[in-house]
């Protein structure tokens, strides 16, 4: 089948890539010219376990191409719309901008009967207008028929997503709009995949439902780590405690400096204001919670880091492993990791970070030194945070980096660090739900 990818971003790029290794013939489009000249000479602009391999086989392989010039998808019957929809400056709701944009300038190459898929993120009622537009722009009885097949993509592990999906969701609105995406998804669907067929609204409901969900989980153990603390108890067997529990699970239930990227704190805000658009009052409330619980684990790192310095942060070091928003990604978008940095230094404190892969997404800035090592980040700090879960974080050695630093005090703001193994090297570990471990109590128990 020949189809069309529209926005050859992190989501467009991963789904087109995935596409041609199905053996259809796609064709990724893209506003910036350096960008489709990388991908199309088979290099990924961005750092996800899989990729490089899945983009190299498809463009090797002929499969797959990437333009600037949309009359390259003239021929395609499905045309995937994935681009952007970040929040807007204002803070509430969704910037559609491009995704119109997209809209706008598609519709002149459209052949009779394509079919439009939707995969961005979008608030409800979007698709419904979508239809609409086109009906306008395109001419009348050519058939083009709009559907919204959310994706379910997590960071790192992006491409396992989309080659091995939980689910299908088919937002359509006819039976030859539904057979046409199970013709593109047939190699997922031989394998058993579930697909789900809904209506248009409920597929775009689909993931910013499912983003309100996680988002909420982590900020409510993030809620209860900060009860264990003050009341001298153990999140991580509290968490074990309530993973036990067939209703609960053990997914998201581990607490730290709250969640970022490019999807769950946007999604979180375009839902809960396109929700008070539709007079449903109670989701700005309980939402808003859920995003000052997320943004407050922030500030307690950075206070938190103050009071290790005996509340005089200016003029000291301090060192920060991690800057991208999870481990085994690049990206940087709202991560939390580096607003915590970025805050400590804006204090006045010496910032210096290191991170295996989003580091060079740092070297324009001037508020923060980078480091190309662990050690090298580590150097005379008096206080170490680790705020990024990269297992190579996990695996450093803590009798090795305390030669280095200033002081042996260290913020596990990811639960990643083995306290009493750190203790034993002479460390202070501070930790959220954990609360402290001196090297003295660390000795208590190991007796």
């Amino acid at each position: 089948m020949r189809i069309s990818v529209i926005g050859a971003g992190y989501l467009g790029a991963t789904h087109a890539a995935a596409l041609a290794s199905w053996s259809h013939n796609v064709v990724g489009i893209d506003v910036d010219p350096a960008r489709v000249a990388q991908l199309g000479a088979a290099v990924a602009p961005f750092h996800e376990p899989g990729f490089d391999e899945l983009l190299r086989d498809g463009v090797r392989a002929g499969r797959l191409t990437f333009s600037t010039d949309l009359s390259a998808v003239s021929d395609a019957d499905v045309h995937f719309l994935c681009v952007g929809t970040p929040q807007l400056d204002s803070g509430h709701g969704a910037d559609l901008g491009a995704l119109w944009q997209a809209v706008e300038a598609l519709a002149p190459h459209l052949r009779r009967g394509a079919l439009v898929v939707g995969k961005s993120t979008v608030p409800v009622g979007t698709a419904s207008l979508v239809q609409e537009r086109l009906d306008e722009l395109v001419a009348p009885g050519h058939g083009v028929e709009v559907a919204w097949n959310p994706e379910f993509l997590r960071e790192a592990h992006a491409v396992e997503d989309s080659l091995r999906p939980d689910r299908l969701v088919l937002g359509v609105a006819s039976d030859a709009a539904e057979a046409r995406l199970r013709e593109v998804y047939a190699p997922v669907l031989r394998d058993g995949i579930r697909a789900v067929r809904t209506d248009l609204q409920t597929a775009e409901l689909a993931k910013a439902s499912a983003n309100v969900m996680l988002a909420s989980r982590i900020s409510l153990v993030n809620m209860l780590a900060e009860v264990c603390e003050v009341a001298d108890a153990d999140i991580e067997r509290l968490t074990e405690i309530l993973g036990l529990d067939a209703r609960i699970g053990s997914r998201y239930l581990s607490p730290g400096i709250g969640f970022g990227g490019g999807c769950l704190p946007k999604d979180l805000r375009a839902f809960a204001s396109r929700a008070a658009e539709l007079g449903v009052d109670s989701a700005s409330e309980l939402l808003g919670a859920v995003d000052s619980v997320n943004i407050h684990q922030r500030q307690r790192a950075v206070d938190l880091t103050v009071r290790l310095l005996d509340g005089h942060p200016r003029g000291r070091n301090v060192a920060v492993l991690g800057a991208a928003f999870k481990a085994d990604s690049d990206d940087v978008r709202d991560s939390p990791a580096l607003a915590v940095a970025t805050s400590i230094a804006r204090l006045g404190a010496c910032v210096r970070v290191f991170d295996p892969q989003a580091a060079r997404h740092l070297r324009d800035r001037i508020d923060l030194d980078t480091a190309d090592s662990a050690e090298s980040a580590c150097a005379a700090a008096e206080v170490t945070l680790v705020l990024t879960e990269w297992p190579e974080f996990a695996q450093l050695d803590p009798a090795t980096l305390g030669r280095v630093v200033a002081r042996r005090v260290v913020v596990d703001g990811r639960l990643v660090l083995d306290p009493a193994r750190w203790s034993r090297a002479g460390w202070q570990v501070h930790a959220f739900g954990r609360g402290e471990t001196t090297p003295r109590a660390a000795s208590r128990k190991a007796g």
